[in-house]
């Protein structure tokens, strides 16, 4: 484990960094044993993210009551989470980064499914019959399930067509000019509020347990984080606390569950407030689960479009890319990295649109982006090497073989999990937040652009959901087209963001747009760490590839990025955005 004090290194104690510095650089190669130590830390980070997205839609997808079902795509989501990362680390942007499913796709997932009613007949009591209703868990309940994931399969594979497009064309050089701190915000705080009722659903089943849950998180995540603990065979105590919080308040809760389950405090009966507390109401999962299960393309059956979800879809894709972007500038800048050129940003989205494409192939349900804890850890941790977060991919994958581990998972009490999303979506909420750092905030122009999209965003599509039947444009299609994307919160947020922020004047300096992509390029100007491994040297004796954008040394990176055309802080005196993410409040603790 390592943490952002002194920290022991294998060849000793690290020599002092200065605070915009790293232990691991983005090449180092620590020994493998602590280089596998790294990796699991970065696992156990990412998996509350990656193997909880499954719970949350699982009410969407009508999968609710099928745990080994629901067990059978925890496996498939953490086992794409694992390859999207291998590949994005090996030949996408090549930074130390870890792809986990992104939460833009949980509003458009609820939204696309619940246009047709017939989708979920068990969330719609009043149209139909308990008589009709199959059982749950049964073959006809497993073919209800299955056909809404093979809809979001197939419209998840035509909407990643967009990163592929948009990455391989190099038109992410020209749309980046465009997309700022002041879209990316109030997307992602909209991402996070439109995830508030799933959390508030599951909290309910039992409260003293979600706030005691709650409690400990907070206390593990805030006041103790700087309390290091002995771990024997290390030379130095470790924060336990900063680095595993989240992990540690669930594990302690959940054994509490397991005690007040064994005393009989929690009662038996199904139909009780308090039973979903118990640890033993999913205990059946355990059993039916594969020990081994490989998943693998088409397992849910073939992918089907609809032009309602691929819609529907796009705007989720475009706002992880949008996150994605954000994530790779703050992570080079962390990692003491030069600049990401054009090329390592345009091949970043294109390998994230084959990771969609993948993600729908194999049914995972969701695409995956950079995910932004990540980027948080490295911040505390000072560790971004890239072979970590191979490593971390790798151990992914290996998990997500395990049927028996994602039935463990989903055998969390709810109320538990409801204190966990509780913590993760107000994280979202909060990086969304953190972004206007690099604005002024003492312009009335940003405050109006902000505040109008994000009340807009949250407006519209709440009008949607209630008055459903007045959109009759006389094609149904038509109709759920326009139900879907204006139930979509961060895409109509995103959009009204989008257009104010590049109509209403403004300098580039007032807009945010010079210190966001701003780079500490002092450590090091070489970005042969971008390039492509093993075969560079080919591909630099073919003269046609540099017109690719997706190519390292293309065409495209002799431009000058808008980080380097901007203003440098030292001579106009501003705080760098490095120097910015330093003293926000840290994230990887939770």
């Amino acid at each position: 484990m390592v943490s952002n004090y002194n920290t022991i290194t294998p060849e000793g104690p690290a020599e002092p960094r200065r605070k915009s510095g790293v232990i691991y650089s983005v090449e180092d190669k620590p020994t493998w044993y602590l280089c596998l130590v790294l990796a699991l830390q970065q696992f156990l980070i990412t998996f509350q993210s990656t193997f909880s997205f499954p719970i949350i839609i699982k009410e969407a997808l009508c999968i609710d009551g099928d745990d080994v079902g629901v067990a059978d795509l925890i496996s498939t989501t953490g086992f794409v989470a694992g390859l999207s990362t291998l590949l994005q680390s090996t030949l996408g942007v090549r930074l130390p980064v870890i792809q986990a499913i992104s939460g833009s796709f949980v509003t458009p997932v609820y939204v696309i499914l619940r246009v047709q009613e017939s989708n979920c007949p068990f969330n719609n009591p009043d149209l139909f019959s308990n008589a009709t209703l199959p059982e749950r868990g049964s073959d006809e309940h497993r073919e209800i399930w299955q056909r809404n994931v093979q809809e979001i399969q197939g419209s998840l594979m035509v909407a990643s067509l967009l990163s592929v497009v948009i990455g391989f064309s190099g038109v992410i050089g020209i749309i980046i000019k465009y997309i700022g701190p002041l879209t990316i915000a109030p997307t992602l705080v909209l991402i996070s509020l439109s995830l508030m009722k799933i959390a508030s659903d599951k909290s309910s089943t039992q409260w003293y347990i979600c706030f005691m849950t709650l409690f400990l998180m907070v206390v593990f995540s805030q006041y103790l984080r700087e309390v290091a603990v002995p771990i024997p065979g290390l030379q130095e105590n470790v924060k336990i606390f900063e680095l595993f919080s989240l992990l540690l308040a669930m594990v302690v809760a959940w054994l509490i569950c397991l005690i007040l389950t064994a005393a009989g405090v929690f009662p038996d009966d199904p139909t009780h407030w308090s039973y979903r507390a118990r640890t033993d109401s999913e205990t059946s999962v355990l059993r039916d689960a594969k020990w081994l299960h490989i998943p693998y393309p088409g397992q849910f059956g073939l992918p089907r479009v609809t032009l309602a979800g691929t819609l529907g879809l796009f705007a989720a894709v475009l706002a992880s890319c949008i996150e994605s972007m954000g994530n790779y500038y703050a992570t080079a800048r962390l990692c003491n990295a030069p600049t990401p050129p054009s090329s390592a940003l345009s091949r970043g989205i294109f390998v994230e649109g084959v990771t969609g494409l993948l993600s729908g192939a194999w049914g995972s349900c969701g695409g995956t982006s950079t995910y932004s804890q990540n980027v948080a850890t490295i911040s505390i941790t000072k560790v971004g090497c890239r072979i970590v977060s191979q490593a971390a991919g790798i151990t992914l994958m290996i998990f997500g073989c395990f049927g028996k581990f994602g039935a463990l998972f989903s055998t969390i009490p709810d109320p538990i999990i409801g204190a966990m999303f509780y913590i993760t979506f107000g994280m979202i909420g909060g990086v969304g937040v953190s972004n206007l750092q690099y604005v002024d905030l003492k312009s009335s122009r940003n405050i109006f652009i902000f505040g109008v999209s994000l009340l807009f965003g949250l407006s519209l599509p709440r009008w949607v959901e209630q008055n459903r039947s007045s959109i009759n444009t006389g094609s149904s299609d038509a109709d759920n087209v326009i139900a879907v994307l204006g139930g979509t919160s961060m895409f109509i947020g995103g959009v009204v963001a989008f257009f104010l922020d590049n109509t209403i004047p403004g300098t580039p300096e007032e807009r945010g747009l010079s210190s966001w992509t701003q780079s500490d390029d002092s450590g090091q100007k070489d970005v042969s760490l971008y390039d492509i491994p093993l075969i560079q040297p080919w591909l630099n004796g073919i003269s046609f590839l540099k017109y690719l954008p997706v190519c390292p040394r293309s065409f495209m990176d002799q431009r000058p990025s808008r980080s380097e055309a901007s203003l440098d802080p030292e001579r106009n005196g501003s705080v760098g955005p490095a120097e910015k993410l330093e003293e926000s409040v840290p994230l990887s603790g939770i």
